[in-house]
């Protein structure tokens, strides 16, 4: 059924010219299709084990091979590079580290577009610079195909539990095809507008998180030299006005809080390199558009500094042991 679905799709599509937009009810009809996957890291092998869960069979790919083990046991087919999910699946999400991968990924020599098919959706969910999804975008329609920009915000634990936040950027027509396969992965998502506008408000976020992670470290670092226990502090600070994520979801502070990357030597999470890459976005976009934003300077600075400092794998709340440290340095 799912083939004379699609068949019919490439035959409507020769007939009219936006093919990209001819098709959102007959992608919801071929609901349990295969799904592309590429891309199983921290975050990409959560997100496929919920689509597995939900009943969608995934083809997968990942430049570690060893990534694609445990999701392999799962029942997914792991083929070598993206060219081949494209080859048999027209559905794709993508979740990469950085612009690059995902340039290399969608029009590399062994990229999406080489292989893909008319009328296929591409979801790329990496965090990207919003000008490199709109160049992807291109060249999708030049393929036949849609893509829309979908990163998301929630870490890895969001991540595994399904419970992400998707920011959404394309063609409004495919957003319910879209939302379709997103909402196996995420609690919410949210339509942001066209190409480009997902990745703008993941960036906007990311600066903010950044900006409060910093700002909660120097709060409890401070407190606990001022006598304070951690866990009062952080219990006072969660009934007041200085409450916010990094507070009372995701606390900096060893023995603090269980199950966050403080509690485990700051391992897993979100990475400090990645941190500083996305506070980097942040920092070329308000410069192109002439936006002030000294804090997200000074929270891009910090972090490159931790890169250098070598707390570049570890998560990015490791921040509070960096001022511990620099405190001590002092």
């Amino acid at each position: 059924m799912a083939a004379v679905l699609r068949g019919s799709r490439y035959l409507v599509g020769r007939c009219c010219r936006n093919v990209d937009f001819a098709f959102v009810s007959t992608r919801s009809m071929a609901s349990k299709t295969q799904v592309g996957f590429v891309g199983l890291g921290n975050m990409g092998n959560p997100m496929a084990k919920n689509l597995i869960k939900h009943g969608y069979p995934v083809i997968a790919t990942d430049v570690f091979p060893e990534s694609c083990k445990e999701l392999q046991e799962l029942g997914a087919q792991i083929v070598d590079n993206p060219a081949e999910v494209a080859d048999k699946a027209d559905r794709i999400i993508t979740m990469l580290p950085s612009s690059p991968n995902v340039i290399d990924v969608y029009t590399g020599p062994n990229g999406i577009l080489k292989k893909v098919k008319k009328g296929s959706l591409l979801i790329d969910s990496s965090t990207i610079d919003p000008a490199v999804s709109k160049d992807m975008a291109a060249a999708a329609e030049k393929m036949g195909a849609v893509f829309m920009d979908a990163p998301v915000s929630g870490g890895v634990g969001a991540a595994s539990s399904g419970k992400l936040t998707f920011m959404v950027g394309g063609a409004e027509e495919e957003f319910t095809a879209a939302k379709e396969l997103l909402s196996c992965m995420g609690a919410n998502v949210v339509y942001c507008g066209q190409v480009g506008t997902g990745q703008a408000a993941k960036i906007c976020n990311n600066m903010l998180l950044a900006i409060g992670m910093i700002g909660t470290s120097e709060t409890m670092n401070l407190g606990i030299r001022l006598g304070l226990d951690p866990k009062l502090l952080a219990k006072i600070l969660n009934m007041s006005s200085g409450r916010c994520w990094s507070s009372d979801t995701y606390n900096p502070v060893p023995g603090v809080m269980e199950g966050v990357p403080s509690g485990n030597n700051y391992q897993g999470g979100f990475g400090t390199q990645l941190m500083a890459k996305d506070l980097g976005l942040a920092q070329n976009t308000a410069t192109n558009t002439k936006t002030p934003v000294p804090l997200g300077s000074l929270a891009h600075q910090i972090y490159r500094m931790m890169c250098a400092r070598g707390y570049a794998t570890k998560d990015f709340s490791s921040v509070f042991q960096f001022l511990r440290e620099e405190e001590g340095a002092q």
